[in-house]
């Protein structure tokens, strides 16, 4: 069956969008200097990841209060909020607040500093 096996995020300034998310989440960044292209490790000891990379944008970025038009990646975490918080502080804003799956967990939603929307899930079976 045929699966996501990689991601690319757009950005005016690759270099700062690698930064940010190397911050926020610790994934490895290598730079291509050849193609302009920042390829991103997503694995962590024997975890699975999907691996991506960071482009830089052709055109504008996403308007304010603009519909998701493109698919979004949401990043398991331990805390939620701890994240949500992590993101904010690195420049990130608010796309959706905090809520609940129920019987599944947490779930939040960021842009990033270039306007890219995110997800954030922390699995929990009690939540409600």
């Amino acid at each position: 069956m045929p699966r996501v096996a990689h991601f690319e995020i757009h950005a005016e300034h690759p270099e700062k969008a690698a930064e940010f998310y190397r911050e926020l989440f610790g994934w490895k960044m290598q730079h291509m200097p050849h193609i302009n292209y920042w390829l991103i490790d997503t694995t962590h000891e024997n975890e699975p990841g999907i691996n991506g990379g960071i482009v830089k944008r052709m055109g504008a970025k996403p308007a304010d209060g603009q519909a998701v038009n493109a698919f979004v990646c949401t990043a398991t975490v331990p805390s939620v909020d701890a994240y949500f918080a992590r993101a904010q502080k690195l420049g990130g804003t608010v796309a959706l607040p905090k809520m609940a799956i129920p019987g599944v967990g947490w779930v939040a939603y960021c842009k990033d500093p270039d306007g890219n929307i995110f997800g954030l899930h922390q699995a929990d079976p009690k939540a409600k």
